[in-house]
């Protein structure tokens, strides 16, 4: 995802909000989120302080750099798959243009499954954090190269005021630095390069350092064998974001086991 890509989703998100709030203004759309429940005790982050390595397991269904990896979506059935395996949560797309994704399959897969649910789309505006909560989210993601400093304290404020837990990620040090001082308690590195697509999962290992150990450490991006999942325990990595290898899996709680390196 280049760079202009980036600001091309987040352009999206934008239009995206607007037209949402013609249909439900932003005062309903916030009066809706802070009358659920709010007292959640953060699943979230909870299910990823858990002893050892921790999987949040993606239902995606495209990708900007891959195109169409699931031509077949049936969410439902993926999600509970991955709850069977033992993920200790479940991440859904729900940014449509690149993704493919819908708000739907999160609301109806929260639902349907007992583990936490992250929203995984590009949030630029508090609208999007209160629609979350609608839908059922536990946590949603807030990319730190999208938000300047305030605009992220300010939207993991408002998340964690929702009983959810704002999982911001991050590519570099200075933004683990503004996640940090905005509040975060769950970061995120993405060893994807924005620019050039390239993976390597050394990103996340060089970058471990800056995040005080309080603060819970994902993993995201190019992790697809348990030698992989070993080599970012060692690291002290806590858990790890996982989309693609599990979305081509034929068998995706056979292949989760073998990354959680069960029998």
């Amino acid at each position: 995802m280049s760079g202009n890509i980036l600001r091309t989703l987040a352009d999206n998100a934008r239009i995206r909000v607007q037209n949402s709030m013609k249909v439900v203004s932003p005062n309903e759309m916030a009066n809706l989120a802070k009358k659920m429940d709010c007292d959640t005790g953060f699943p979230f982050e909870k299910a990823l302080k858990a002893e050892g390595m921790s999987f949040i397991c993606e239902c995606k269904k495209a990708s900007p750099s891959k195109g169409v990896i699931a031509p077949e979506f049936p969410y439902l059935q993926i999600a509970k798959e991955y709850e069977e395996a033992g993920a200790a949560a479940i991440s859904v797309l729900t940014e449509p243009t690149k993704f493919l994704g819908e708000g739907r399959f999160l609301k109806e897969i929260s639902e349907n499954v007992s583990v936490p649910c992250l929203r995984k789309d590009f949030i630029v505006d508090e609208y999007m954090i209160y629609e979350a909560k609608t839908l059922g989210a536990s946590a949603v993601l807030l990319i730190a190269a999208l938000l300047n400093e305030e605009d992220l304290r300010r939207f993991v404020k408002i998340t964690h005021g929702l009983g959810m837990t704002a999982f911001v990620e991050t590519r570099t040090a200075s933004e683990i630095d503004m996640a940090v001082r905005a509040g975060a308690r769950v970061i995120g590195v993405n060893n994807r390069d924005l620019r050039d697509f390239s993976v390597d999962i050394r990103t996340c290992i060089m970058l471990r350092q800056h995040v005080p150990s309080d603060i819970v450490f994902v993993a995201e991006s190019g992790i697809s064998t348990r030698e992989d999942i070993e080599r970012l325990e060692k690291a002290g990595v806590d858990a790890v974001l996982i989309g693609e290898t599990l979305m081509r899996a034929s068998d995706r709680k056979k292949a989760l086991a073998e990354l959680r390196g069960s029998p």
